[in-house]
């Protein structure tokens, strides 16, 4: 029997898409009570569903924990940089940062619309979670966990309160060393407020940049669909071209066909008078030739 039996009933709960989640939690909690741990059955049962951000973050620590490593260890790499105030590698890292978060996104969205035919994912929520991952150690803890219930914001001071954390521990308590809601909420809110402010200037920026490059799609599609316009507006006037010669081929042809065939008439005609007058031609030769042989004939002889 697994050492921790709450730990590998939320790791396959939380594996499953939010609408099927409460099904298989109260199924797995009825399981537990038929067993007769009702303890169990008790800690299955107060596990939350989570929201579609929550699920779609776990969702890549499940199937693309490597992408998640990376991540984190770009976060290590930023707060050092930021800790020892190295201003050219915090220049570069934090290129790095808005390319590995919109990519972090993009593989979310995939994933998700591949494995479980979802879309409408909030997608700057996801991004967002990621962002308090590198911000935060303990976020960071809450995400490798693959157990998030909700996503996360990083935003330091003077923000608006952010959503509650709740990470799923295994035996029902957290283990020393090990994060938290409470302790989570308290770090987040710690940060000083001049990472709050480069934070948000960055959130800034990528929105910024987001919609550059939506403009820019746009602006291409735009230009796409003119070209496909101009292209098709110009096929049909070839074709209208075409269609107009034909039709002028086909009334010169018709009055060549008519011209050919009153000519023909007339050759026929003509065939038949001809006909005529060389059989009434014929037939007065030989009347002629019967007259002279008959004057012949009458003659008396020498």
């Amino acid at each position: 029997m697994d050492a921790d039996p709450l730990a590998a009933v939320a790791a396959d709960l939380y594996a499953l898409p939010p609408d099927e989640f409460v099904a298989a939690r109260d199924e797995a909690a009825k399981r537990a009570r038929r067993a007769g741990d009702r303890r169990l059955a008790a800690e299955i049962g107060k596990l939350r569903r989570p929201t579609v951000g929550g699920w779609a973050v776990n969702l890549l620590v499940r199937e693309r924990p490597d992408l998640v490593e990376e991540l984190l260890e770009l976060g290590e790499a930023l707060r050092a940089a930021q800790r020892e105030l190295r201003g050219d590698d915090l220049r570069e890292l934090s290129v790095q940062r808005r390319a590995v978060l919109a990519g972090l996104t993009r593989e979310v969205i995939k994933l998700a619309r591949r494995d479980h035919r979802r879309d409408n994912l909030p997608a700057a929520e996801i991004e967002a979670t990621f962002g308090a991952a590198l911000a935060d150690p303990a976020v960071a803890d809450l995400v490798r966990a693959g157990r998030l219930t909700r996503t996360v914001t990083y935003a330091g001071f003077g923000e608006t309160p952010r959503p509650r954390l709740r990470l799923v521990q295994g035996g029902g308590a957290a283990g020393e060393g090990e994060p938290d809601e409470a302790g989570v909420a308290n770090a987040v809110e710690s940060r000083a407020e001049g990472a709050a402010v480069a934070e948000r200037r960055a959130e800034r920026k990528a929105a910024e940049r987001r919609a550059e490059e939506a403009a820019e799609r746009r602006a291409e599609e735009a230009a796409a669909a003119r070209r496909r316009a101009e292209e098709a507006a110009a096929q049909r006037r070839a074709e209208q071209a075409a269609a107009a010669e034909r039709r002028r081929a086909r009334v010169a042809a018709n009055r060549e066909l008519l011209a050919a065939r009153t000519e023909l008439a007339e050759a026929e005609a003509a065939r038949v008078l001809a006909e005529r007058s060389v059989t009434a031609a014929r037939r007065r030769v030989e009347k002629a030739r019967a007259t002279v042989d008959r004057l012949e004939a009458e003659e008396p002889q020498a």
